[in-house]
């Protein structure tokens, strides 16, 4: 027997008996669309066998369901079009096997952000702006559906106890939700994308975040095996640059990534994945970011890729910059490469050490050489504003020189930041570095004269 034929000889209560009367109207014809959803998703799944129905390809399951939903509506003699047919059964689908709401703009590669408001609000970010959609959810409760699917694939949880979480969706988005008591509200949640195909530095030089001098002095920097910090703002575009200097490694190397959530996106073979894990309910079982950079050094890398410096962590990875891992990336939340070092400070006296400053600031001169400021400009786009290099200790000072600039010089009528990159015209220090790499620049690359006007 089919599985049409097995659902055609049950029998359910008519929508018309099944409808809340206390629902709240919202927003009129969405409401109802809403309610008209839920109750059909509910007698879907009242009439199939989910396991069996999950054990069939794809387009088949899609078929079923709008078969169902066809029978249902004739049953029911609902006023729907065959459009909004078709609508209604990608999104009971999508509510059954996917996230629900949020599948429709997983769908849209044009967006970076989604913002999801409690259920009643929705935001999404397309290039650098920030737009209210018209997709909600019926409501808290079922908002909270969605979080739950998304953090119990990954192994996290959310609850009243823990009202925080961060996880990654199938595609490799970062996803933050935090609930009541914590969401005065309602649920919030956060979700990053991520490109199924990542950026290349191409794609940089051509949205005009830099320049082709800037990209080919980051390209020889990663060769080299400089150390480098990047740094900038939530947004502003770290973890792209990260997955692009990471892209500039050879393929001969041994790389292990340590991140919160994955998400770096490396194409060479020889990658080796690290996340840290939250403490279970019991307050045990936590795997720090300190731990698993000590963890690292024990398991032969040629590189290391620290996802995000936040805390004690920060003196493992200076250690492990210092004694024979060059090469390594990391980044860092700062406004300003000063503020990176300033923050680095900070984060090395939370490791327990009770250091000088001077010794602190001796650590970082002697292990990072380069910081990469990136930033998310007032107009939405992303833009690296400085490459500086770091020179050593002067006093209880750390020297640093930047070599690439981004000035700006107004707004146009559209609101877009106008200015250009150029070369400051110091020739750095790690240049000697390059030529002994093999991965030497030529000395007009540093000509301050040449200017890419940005439009």
């Amino acid at each position: 027997m089919s599985l049409r034929e097995q659902i055609s000889a049950q029998r359910i209560q008519p929508l018309g008996e099944r409808r809340d009367t206390t629902h709240p109207s919202g927003n009129g014809v969405r409401a109802a669309y809403q309610k008209l959803k839920q109750d059909v998703h509910q007698i879907v799944i009242e009439r199939v066998e989910l396991e069996r129905l999950s054990r069939l390809p794809t387009d088949q399951v899609k078929q079923e369901i709008g078969g169902l939903i066809g029978r249902i509506l004739e049953e029911e003699k609902l006023p729907v079009n065959d459009i909004e047919r078709r609508q209604l059964s990608i999104d009971v689908y999508d509510e059954m096997f996917g996230f629900g709401p949020l599948e429709s703009l997983m769908r849209d590669p044009t967006i970076s952000d989604i913002l999801v408001n409690t259920h009643r609000q929705t935001f999404v970010e397309r290039r650098g702006r920030l737009e209210l959609t018209d997709v909600t959810f019926h409501d808290n409760a079922h908002l909270m559906k969605v979080i739950e699917k998304i953090v119990s694939r990954v192994g996290r949880r959310i609850d009243e106890s823990s009202p925080m979480v961060d996880a990654r969706m199938p595609d490799g988005s970062r996803v933050n939700a935090i609930i009541p008591p914590s969401a005065v509200d309602g649920p919030l949640l956060s979700i990053r994308r991520f490109s199924v195909n990542p950026l290349q530095v191409s794609d940089l030089v051509q949205l005009q975040s830099l320049t082709p001098p800037m990209a080919e002095l980051l390209d020889a920097l990663a060769k080299a095996k400089v150390n480098i910090l990047v740094s900038g703002g939530t947004g502003s575009g770290k973890t792209t640059l990260l997955n692009i200097l990471s892209g500039f490694i050879p393929e001969s190397e041994r790389i292990v990534t340590i991140e919160d959530a994955a998400e770096l996106q490396l194409r060479q073979q020889h990658v080796l994945r690290l996340e840290t894990r939250p403490p279970n309910i019991e307050g045990r079982g936590e795997i720090t970011q300190r731990t698993l950079v000590r963890n690292a050094l024990r398991m032969r890398p040629d590189r290391i890729i620290l996802g995000e410096v936040r805390g004690a962590e920060a003196l493992d990875m200076l250690n492990a910059m210092n004694t024979g891992h060059e090469g390594s990336l990391a980044t860092i939340h700062a406004n300003t490469p000063r503020d990176a070092l300033t923050r680095l400070e900070n984060m090395i006296s939370m490791s327990g050490f009770s250091l000088p400053p001077k010794t602190m600031r001796q650590q970082i001169a002697s292990a990072i050489t380069v910081v990469v400021q990136a930033t998310r400009m007032t107009d939405g786009r992303r833009k690296i504003i400085s490459i500086q290099e770091l020179t050593g200790m002067e006093g209880d000072v750390i020297n640093m020189q930047e070599i690439f600039t981004f000035k700006r010089s107004g707004v146009d009528a559209n609101g877009n930041i106008r200015g250009w990159f150029c070369a400051t015209g110091v020739r750095p220090k790690f240049a000697e570095r390059l030529q002994a790499f093999g991965v030497g620049l030529p000395e007009q690359l540093y000509d301050p004269n040449r200017r890419f006007e940005t439009t």
